[in-house]
């Protein structure tokens, strides 16, 4: 029974969700839960159901609910100075501090920080610097950026046109004409099935060096992509895939932004996704686990070489006209330091490798070999459980049977909150890094139940 059935009223009359069937929500047909308190990995939602929450909020309380250090870090900084902006020169000692400690951790040559609010408006922060940055050098029909089928990159104007899934795209006259896709590097989905994953591999180049053919390297700006695709399958890179891609975009002179926004502090089990990939970014974006979603907070973070281009274009042109009001919020940059710091003395960046890796393992153990169960993939704290009708020819079910929905269903009414992936037959597992075996273990468990419920 719900303990407040007017908040729910006002819920459904007065707040517009994202990402939600807005119809249905509003007549009560579906209903989120409204969340009080949590604390780990474990989340309780207003009517005191008590919930192990598998996918860290989305992607980003990496540091595990209820931290007090952070949560104390953000009132002090409050009591303190609240606000104060970053336009022409200015700053708070957290900011300055914060994008120091970014700059610690960061691939070499990463030295500077633009910060905003999220990672959708970091990459359109990123496309407006690509921009800017060709035409300081005399470039001005080097635009267009090419991005990958399924990847995620946000869901504004620009950073929803660089998404590679059409949910994102239908009815919002997108993708903006500036944007290319080319292959997605998901070996699983690959159209030739006989492809070795070297074989795959070398034909994600084939397609990019056609699309750059195609379209004229002097138009082409950028090629964005994460190191893993995240909300496109959860799909770490077949073998070989960013070594034989950079030398690409470095022989056209295409600068390469790397999404690290889910990728980034720990996830993978190294500080970020570019260092076990060998990625040399030109410029990343970051958010979620930047802060651990305490407080919202994103950055652009820019390579040396970048940087000189775009100081020398201030000299030429005026000060930048680029800027948020919230820029480096002080209270969001307490939180980042604060949270950096736990995720360094607590060993997390560590634990995510080393738990991830065991999740993945149980789970493959544990369902891999469901009839219904074509793959079982991951890459640090980050799992996917891959659905087929068909394990020959990996047919996809019915959109309309809901299979997944179905199963993430069953998963919660048994205490774990799961994703159900868009666009696909996937469910998605991607807990706050703190996560622990036997957490885990319950994870793989009620996976596996939840499967037998729904496909028998």
């Amino acid at each position: 029974m719900l303990t407040n059935d007017q908040l729910a009223q006002w819920d459904r009359d007065h707040f517009f969700h994202p990402s939600t069937a807005l119809g249905q929500h509003a007549r009560g047909e579906a209903t989120g839960r409204i969340m009080q308190t949590a604390e780990g990995c474990w989340v309780t939602d207003r009517d005191g159901n008590r919930m192990l929450d598998a996918f860290a909020g989305l992607y980003c309380v990496n540091i595990g609910y209820g931290r007090q250090e952070v949560a104390e870090a953000i009132a002090a900084q409050a009591r303190e100075l609240a606000y104060y902006h970053s336009y022409v020169g200015h700053g708070t000692e957290a900011s300055v501090t914060l994008a120091r400690m970014i700059a610690e951790r960061a691939p070499e040559g990463m030295n500077r920080t633009f910060f905003g609010q999220g990672g959708s408006d970091a990459n359109e922060t990123n496309v407006k610097l690509v921009w800017y940055y060709n035409n300081v050098l005399g470039r001005p029909e080097k635009k267009k950026i090419i991005s990958r089928w399924r990847g995620y990159h946000g869901s504004g104007l620009m950073s929803g046109s660089l998404t590679g899934l059409s949910l994102f795209h239908k009815k919002f006259d997108l993708p903006h004409q500036s944007v290319r896709h080319t292959t997605a590097p998901y070996a699983f989905q690959r159209a030739d099935l006989g492809q070795t994953e070297h074989q795959f591999t070398a034909q994600c180049v084939a397609d990019l060096e056609a699309l750059i053919a195609e379209e004229g390297a002097d138009t082409i700006a950028a090629f964005i992509a994460e190191p893993v695709i995240g909300t496109g399958g959860i799909v770490p890179p077949p073998a070989g895939y960013w070594e034989a891609i950079q030398p690409v975009l470095k022989r056209h002179d295409i600068l390469l932004i790397v999404d690290e926004v889910i990728t980034g502090f720990g996830r993978l089990g190294a500080m970020f996704g570019s260092d076990i990939y060998g990625i040399e970014p030109d410029i990343m974006t970051i958010a979620k686990g930047l802060t651990s979603a305490y407080a919202p907070l994103s950055g652009s973070v820019v390579h040396d070489r970048v940087w000189e281009v775009l100081a020398r274009g201030s000299d030429e042109f005026g000060p930048l006209g680029h800027g948020w009001t919230y820029s480096a919020h002080p209270i969001g940059a307490a939180a980042g330091v604060a949270n950096l710091k736990l995720l360094d003395s607590l060993g997390l960046v560590e634990n995510a490798g080393d738990v991830g890796a065991y999740l993945t393992e149980r789970m493959a153990d544990a369902v891999g070999e469901m009839a219904p169960v074509g793959e079982v993939r991951g890459a640090g704290m980050l799992t996917a459980v891959e659905l087929v009708k068909d394990r020959d020819t990996r047919a996809p079910f019915d959109p309309a049977d809901k299979i997944v929905p179905q199963i993430v269903g069953a998963m919660a009414r048994r205490g774990v909150i799961a994703r159900a992936m868009p666009q696909a037959d996937i469910i998605g597992f991607a807990p706050p890094l703190c996560l622990s075996r036997e957490e885990a273990d319950m994870i793989v468990d009620v996976t596996a139940q939840s499967i037998g419920e729904v496909l028998g």
